[in-house]
């Protein structure tokens, strides 16, 4: 029996907190999901709010959009924000320059502010594992030391919401049609 689990009078606890501390409200003991905000239709339509929001901002003026890029890691991010129906501008963290160079580059690109709305110049949309959260940390500040405002909002909203489907952009891919269902009651 590994050193976590403790016998007491029959009853298995975890590091020493009885079984029933353990259950859920409805007595599953966790292996059922709780009614409430938290499931996953809920979490679909927030997530779909959201992305809907970036959608517009990042569609080209002719469009009615902001012209607001979207910055991503890689290439797959980009193919899941095609199939999103993002179709405006999206630039990538991984083209072989360093960090330096790319924020250099964004910041005379796509100044300060957008125009358009006033909102931040750039959509900053890292994964939101470990990797993807020091990348969107370390461009955030760099681009906030050059007075550039960023869009975080999008990134913020898929951490809290499709966590459970994974952690990168890429992990959107097999749930766009879900997405695109919830976008279209909107």
């Amino acid at each position: 029996m590994p050193e976590y689990l403790l016998q007491l009078n029959g009853i298995t606890t975890k590091k020493n907190r009885p079984y029933q501390a353990m259950m859920n409200h409805n007595g599953s003991g966790g292996s059922e999901k709780s009614p409430g905000p938290h499931d996953r239709v809920s979490r679909f339509q927030k997530a779909s709010k959201v992305i809907q929001i970036s959608i517009r901002r990042n569609a080209p003026i002719e469009m009615g959009g902001c012209n607001c890029p979207v910055v991503v890691e890689g290439i797959n991010d980009v193919r899941t924000l095609r199939e999103l129906g993002f179709v405006g501008l999206v630039e990538k963290v991984n083209r072989g320059w360093p960090i330096s160079k790319l924020v250099a580059y964004l910041h005379s690109t796509y100044g300060v502010r957008n125009l358009e709305d006033g909102g931040g110049s750039v959509i900053l949309l890292m994964d939101w594992d470990r990797t993807g959260g020091r990348l969107q940390k370390s461009i955030r500040e760099r681009m906030e030391s050059l007075d550039v405002k960023i869009d975080e909002e999008l990134r913020i909203e898929l951490m809290k919401t499709m966590k459970p489907e994974g952690r990168t952009v890429e992990s959107l891919r097999p749930h766009v049609a879900s997405i695109l269902a919830q976008m279209s009651d909107f």
